[in-house]
């Protein structure tokens, strides 16, 4: 089969193929974790939500905010399953999308148990070349980053606001000298530290970019575990592996994004 007849059998589907669902069972705002266990604890958050689909690694709840329909899709890790959870969400109708999850902090500044709103995010992976140019930045929506930032401060969680960087590989962040490639990792690590970048994950840039090649707006924030550069420097750190801060976040900044749409 070639490729345009691809095209043309997944167009003709009545339901997307990874997500399983209808455009009637999608909100037109979405939140979106990795961790498909993650869904339930974000749907008891909406107003009478369902399970729609659980596909692979594809979740899908959806409920109510402010009377709007609200939908949470996990993705999985990496960017090319949550390309694929945007696009197909998108198909449904899905136009305003915040990602919720984990990272490891790069700052000196960033602990853990803080949230990380990205602002912009580093092009370390391969999902978002198939959309854009590696001359395109990869951005945050303006109004869904202010909300994620003002939603973090309301709950008196401590919040930083900046780029972050997109990883493929979540091993050749911990443990680069494994690698044949090391030199490189290293390198770039450096320049990271060096730039300012927040924190460390695997997801924002592709979803950024993807967003812009949809005409979507997207937004991330992110739980940071923990910060290995803080315990290299011989600061106290101790991982944090709850989650709630920054999905707590991600819902009161969609009931922002809903009351300022109105």
């Amino acid at each position: 089969m070639n490729e345009d007849k691809k095209a043309e059998m997944l167009d003709s589907m009545e339901k997307p193929f990874h997500i399983q669902c209808s455009p009637e069972d999608v909100g037109r705002y979405c939140i979106l974790p990795g961790d498909p266990g993650r869904v339930p604890a974000i749907a008891e958050l909406l107003d009478n939500a369902k399970q729609i689909a659980h596909n692979r690694e594809f979740n899908l709840f959806t409920g109510y905010l402010l009377g709007e329909k609200v939908t949470a899709c996990s993705t999985g890790i990496g960017g090319p399953s949550a390309a694929i959870a945007m696009e197909e969400l998108r198909r449904c109708g899905a136009d305003t999308f915040i990602r919720t999850g984990t990272c490891g902090g790069i700052d000196l500044g960033v602990k853990s148990g803080d949230i990380v709103v990205a602002t912009g995010a580093v092009r370390f992976e391969h999902t978002s070349l198939e959309y854009a140019p590696i001359e395109f930045p990869a951005v945050a929506d303006l109004d869904v980053a202010n909300a994620l930032v003002q939603a973090a401060k309301s709950l008196k969680i401590p919040v930083h606001s900046g780029v972050v960087q997109s990883k493929d590989s979540f091993y050749g962040q911990h443990s680069p000298k494994a690698s044949p490639v090391y030199y490189e990792l290293l390198n770039k690590w450096e320049s990271w530290k060096r730039l300012g970048v927040k924190a460390s994950e695997m997801e924002a840039a592709a979803l950024f970019v993807v967003a812009a090649a949809l005409g979507v707006r997207c937004g991330a924030c992110f739980h940071v575990i923990w910060n290995q550069e803080r315990e290299l420097a011989g600061l106290h750190e101790e991982p944090d592996h709850s989650t709630m801060n920054s999905v707590k976040a991600a819902v009161e900044a969609m009931k922002l994004l809903i009351a300022q749409d109105r």
